[in-house]
């Protein structure tokens, strides 16, 4: 592979300018928002069926969780990883914000695990099915509910300013989910589908960073990612808002705004 040209390295250098000064979530906010807004994860536990070959090695499974009141995981899981946690609690849980992209963020949360009593059963699968309406496994014989009570959760992510770090069980469970990002979904999806132009204007306009596409990925109460194109280069940009959202409202009043803007600063140049 050849060496990047001037323009290419101009390109990065600005994108890396960009993303070090642009505002987003404090980083443990970050990490609660993407844990209360994520289906599934990589639950890895200490195997007890397998422990007369493989003595001591975690074992991993993909698992849809919800997240209660206070950001602790629940699961419905099956006999054989019930047995590994009633012989050993700790585990880990792995999520993505982006399966697809290594460099976004990465959370994994350490803790323990506490079977859910008869008492709170009701609650706990409420809320599980909250998020998994159509899930078989909660009212099966052959699953249990847990909740893992987070002892540290790790995050790393360099698709903006690099961030990685830890935080606290207390850090965690007092930190706010964003009000915002639980819309991006159809946000995104509106401003791809119909606004697209749009986007790659206000990006252009608020990054000083050429596209030829954009695409909105997902919202928050402080702005918004895209995934950006340029001569065949594909990089993600965050595009802070001018004002804080505190209703979903906010965001198509704000995104109005800065139209206008990047029209009229377009029209001029």
């Amino acid at each position: 592979m050849g060496e990047p040209d001037d323009h290419e390295l101009d390109i990065f250098q600005l994108i890396r300018t960009h993303q070090e000064k642009a505002v987003q979530l404090p980083p443990v906010q970050l990490v609660r928002t993407l844990l209360a807004n994520t289906s599934f994860g990589l639950l890895s536990t200490f195997s007890e069926v397998l422990d007369s070959v493989c003595e001591g090695y975690p074992s991993g499974i993909l698992i849809d969780f919800a997240c209660d009141a206070d950001g602790s995981p629940i699961l419905a899981v099956s006999t054989v990883h019930a047995k590994n946690l009633l012989c050993n609690p700790k585990c880990s849980l792995l999520v993505t914000k982006d399966p697809g992209d290594r460099k976004d963020l990465i959370v994994t949360l350490y803790g323990d695990v506490v079977f859910v009593s008869e008492e709170d059963h009701d609650a706990i699968r409420m809320a599980y099915l909250a998020k998994h309406s159509a899930s078989f496994s909660a009212d099966t014989s052959d699953f249990q509910f847990v909740r893992i009570v987070p002892k540290l959760v790790h995050y790393v992510s360099s698709t903006a300013a690099s961030v990685s770090g830890v935080c606290s069980k207390d850090e965690y469970s007092k930190a706010k989910v964003d009000p915002i990002y639980q819309f991006s979904k159809p946000i995104a999806s509106h401003m791809n589908n119909d606004h697209a132009e749009e986007t790659k204007l206000i990006v252009q306009h608020y990054s000083s960073i050429p596209v030829d596409h954009a695409l909105m990925l997902d919202v928050d109460s402080v702005g918004f990612n895209v995934k950006g194109g340029y001569k065949g280069k594909t990089f993600k940009l965050r595009i802070p808002f001018p004002r804080l959202a505190i209703e979903r409202k906010d965001v198509k009043t704000l995104i109005i705004e800065m139209l206008e803007v990047a029209t009229k600063s377009s029209q001029q140049s």
